[in-house]
């Protein structure tokens, strides 16, 4: 009587579990549906042309950081839809810092043009959807002048103040970026969105006064950078 207590489930999941799998023609009707499927997603997927538009916005975080702090920039995008999934970009901005040190005081001034070019692809299965899921790449590069000073210091022998200031310190600049955000269309042609950045210095030459404080395009110094953007994009 244990035995059969025991076994008794067992068959009856096994039971249940026969009437669930599909056989014979229902197994082919199955596999019929998922084929015809795929071929009229392969249908609709050959049938957009490779020339969706173009695409033009601007980044109105940059602005932002500008006003309510000592650097920022700003900055355009012009993409090109290719079959709503590759979008080959270019940006160009124009950074400017203007920025002292709370402990030393030095003064650090800069502002020049930055261009990126680089690539999108959507990776949403539905790549004509109106929200678009987007990674991508890019490569960044500056080349600016920057001030440092006018620093006033104490001569420890003769106890008289100095000046010391370098002027137009010439730096080139390039760096990687790695690319998520997502796009959203709000209304026909205007879309929204958000994009989240990885920046990898790649190369820099700077003047003999040291390393800027403040790279055009890429932010403040330091080998890495993460930051972020809102796009404000229309698509024709």
């Amino acid at each position: 009587m244990t035995y059969q207590k025991k076994i008794l489930p067992f068959i009856c999941i096994l039971a249940v579990s026969m009437m669930l799998v599909p056989t014979g023609a229902d197994a082919q009707q199955y596999g019929f549906h998922r084929r015809q499927r795929s071929a009229q997603e392969q249908a609709i997927e050959d049938s957009i042309p490779l020339w969706r538009g173009v695409i033009v916005g601007v980044d109105v975080v940059g602005p932002a950081m500008r006003a309510f702090g000592d650097y920022g920039q700003l900055e355009a995008q012009v993409k090109v839809n290719l079959k709503d999934r590759w979008f080959p970009t270019v940006e160009v901005g124009y950074g400017t810092a203007d920025h002292e040190d709370d402990q030393t005081k030095i003064r650090y001034k800069t502002s020049a043009p930055y261009g990126l070019i680089g690539i999108d692809f959507n990776i949403l299965k539905n790549k004509h959807d109106k929200y678009r899921v987007l990674i991508g790449a890019r490569y960044g590069y500056t080349s600016f002048n920057y001030d440092i000073g006018p620093l006033t210091i104490v001569d420890p022998v003769w106890k008289n103040n100095a000046t010391w200031e370098a002027k137009s310190q010439k730096c080139t600049y390039g760096w990687a970026e790695a690319v998520a955000g997502v796009d959203a269309t709000i209304w026909k042609f205007l879309h929204l969105g958000w994009t989240f950045r990885y920046r990898a210095r790649l190369h820099q030459k700077y003047g003999n006064a040291g390393e800027p404080w403040y790279v055009p395009g890429f932010g403040v110094r330091g080998g890495t950078r993460i930051g972020a953007e809102f796009n404000i994009n229309f698509e024709f």
